[in-house]
């Protein structure tokens, strides 16, 4: 898209009184939105707009807003910032079947046909150690198989899908609830930078549009818009994913949770889904054997149903056997090891070493451990 066609589709954005549908609809009566833009109003109003609205449309925005737009597309060329609209042939298929599709999506990184076969996965962000290593391993396994994994780059469970993505060597998807140029939250910039590069990050939002908290509830509609499917795993009483579960319901998707301890606050939402009739998910050939039916035929015959692969393990020494066997996903301490292998502190230090190496096990600060 050229700065003259985005300069136009921000300008009738910008008009007073019309929204996304007011836009989508404009667009759609007179083929572009220059079309829109220059229109006589009487056409206008026979193109569905109110008499007042014609008049807004006809007079467009300010001057001011005008330089604000100038100002936005020049930053959006310095900062080589991707644009398509909903007419583009390219824009996100599955999204753009949702009854309020954005009509305007600016990403870095690339977009791939891949990703019409998406997983979105949500979550708290104030995961615990257990729950952000299923997720990550729960990822990892489904971009493995070829599926795109789409969540919001947030603290916890968000970030934990990403890095399990990326720990598969698949795809994943960003969406923020800021301008695209912004990272948020900001201690997420190196983890942006691999999501670019194997994937994109995307926001509806005009470039420089700050994080404000109700930004994220719309978000949350592309997230589950660009999915065939919604995994929510430890979402407190008051998580944002729950909203992400109830879009993904509208929009016809399927909705799995991980199931968490009944004791533990941040699950009490993610289990109440279970029970409202989410699917419970305990790994990725869960979802994959519920999601395949519901692809196009062309994608079943690409993915199939052994598409996604089992965690390999290889040959474990006695030693290692053991201490991999006493570990969870759970976080433990190198002492809770030690007390329950009857093994030198020695010699569990070196055997967590070994696994870790192999990738069989992880380490969390505080010298805790989980199993992958």
């Amino acid at each position: 898209m050229d700065a003259a066609q985005l300069t136009a589709w921000l300008v009738l954005q910008a008009v007073e009184g019309v929204g996304d549908r007011t836009l989508l609809k404009l667009v759609g009566a007179f083929g572009s939105p220059e079309r829109a833009l220059v229109a006589p109003q009487e056409e206008l109003i026979r193109g569905g707009c109110s008499a007042e609205l014609a008049a807004a449309v006809r007079r467009g925005p300010d001057l001011k807003i005008r330089q604000q737009i100038d100002r936005q597309v020049k930053l959006i060329e310095r900062l080589q910032i991707q644009v398509m609209t909903v007419l583009d042939p390219a824009y996100p298929k599955r999204l753009a079947m949702i009854h309020d599709p954005p009509p305007l999506l600016y990403y870095t990184g690339s977009l791939d046909e891949q990703d019409g076969l998406a997983v979105a996965v949500v979550g708290g962000r104030h995961a615990t150690s257990a729950g952000r290593a299923v997720t990550e391993e729960i990822a990892k396994e489904l971009a493995q198989g070829g599926w795109t994994i789409v969540s919001g780059m947030a603290r916890g469970i968000d970030a934990a899908a990403h890095r399990g993505a990326l720990a598969g060597n698949g795809r994943t998807i960003a969406v923020l609830g800021c301008g695209v140029d912004r990272t948020y939250p900001s201690e997420h910039d190196r983890l942006r930078k691999q999501i670019e590069t194997h994937g994109a990050v995307m926001a509806e939002l005009p470039v420089g549009s700050p994080p404000q908290s109700h930004h994220f509830p719309r978000r949350n509609r592309i997230i589950s818009g660009l999915s065939v499917g919604v995994l929510v795993a430890e979402a407190a009483v008051s998580s944002g994913s729950l909203i992400t579960a109830k879009l993904a319901l509208e929009q016809g998707r399927e909705v799995f949770a991980l199931p968490g301890s009944v004791k533990e606050e941040r699950c009490r939402r993610s289990n109440g889904l279970i029970k409202e009739g989410a699917m419970l998910v305990e790994c990725a050939a869960d979802i994959l054997q519920a999601l395949l039916p519901q692809v196009e035929p062309s994608w079943r015959m690409r993915m199939g149903s052994d598409a996604l692969p089992s965690p390999f393990r290889e040959q474990l020494a006695p030693d290692e056997q053991r201490v991999n066997e006493v570990l969870s996903y759970d976080a433990q301490s190198v002492d809770a090891v030690i007390e329950q292998t009857h093994m030198t502190a020695a010699h569990v230090w070196a055997t967590l070493l070994s696994l870790e190496l192999r990738g069989l096990v992880r380490q969390f600060p505080g010298q805790q451990y989980v199993r992958r």
